[in-house]
């Protein structure tokens, strides 16, 4: 589970790397875009490495489910959270969020399965503008990074408990690194669809 989630922090601080680019024009966001399609090298290992990490990472959390499951099948009569957090009470649900939206995503910018607006093989930009100057597309994006920023907030901070990186603390609310990450994906991708809504990126 830690191993597959640093993975895919790793992937989505670079994804929203890139996808700033939206901010700079057409012609840098196309550029890149065409950049990823010409070296199909790196972008076929890339995505295999996400979906074999994807797939870990769902395999995990069943597992642990169960695990948590087994060892205590009687539920609590009274359960009063400690030092747990809204992220880490809603994580599972937050995951399946995530993944209705991942193949949402998929189907909407990566083939065009889905089409709220005109959809181009080259022009990711028009793509993007146009996708998300529709409010319900936009919406679906907002919400859904909402999810991934509380998941990436007790996901990168549970990682590198487990992988030891991160001591225990006598205050254990306090993620730094955590919550630098978090905020930081959720603001850069959050800040694309309400640039688009707003007519600052056109």
């Amino acid at each position: 589970m830690a191993v597959t989630g640093l993975v895919l922090v790793a992937f989505v601080i670079g994804h929203v790397a890139g996808n700033l680019l939206v901010f700079a024009g057409a012609e840098p966001l196309n550029a890149y875009s065409h950049f990823l399609k010409s070296t199909p090298e790196l972008l076929w290992t890339t995505r295999v490495v996400l979906l074999v990490s994807v797939l870990l990472h769902i395999w995990s959390a069943v597992a642990l489910t169960r695990a948590g499951w087994a060892a205590r099948p009687v539920a609590y009569g009274r359960k009063e959270a400690q030092a747990a957090t809204l992220a880490s009470r809603t994580i599972r649900v937050g995951g399946v969020v995530l993944l209705l939206f991942i193949v949402f995503h998929l189907l909407h910018l990566t083939t065009g399965t889905i089409e709220p607006a005109p959809y181009s093989e080259t022009d990711v930009y028009r793509n993007v503008v146009g996708s998300f100057s529709v409010p319900w597309v936009a919406a679906i994006y907002i919400v859904a990074m909402v999810a991934l920023g509380m998941h990436l907030y007790h996901g990168a901070w549970a990682a590198f408990r487990t992988l030891g990186v991160a001591r225990p603390s006598p205050t254990p609310m306090k993620r730094n690194i955590a919550t630098v990450v978090a905020v930081a994906v959720w603001l850069g991708f959050t800040s694309i669809p309400l640039a688009v809504l707003a007519g600052l990126v056109r």
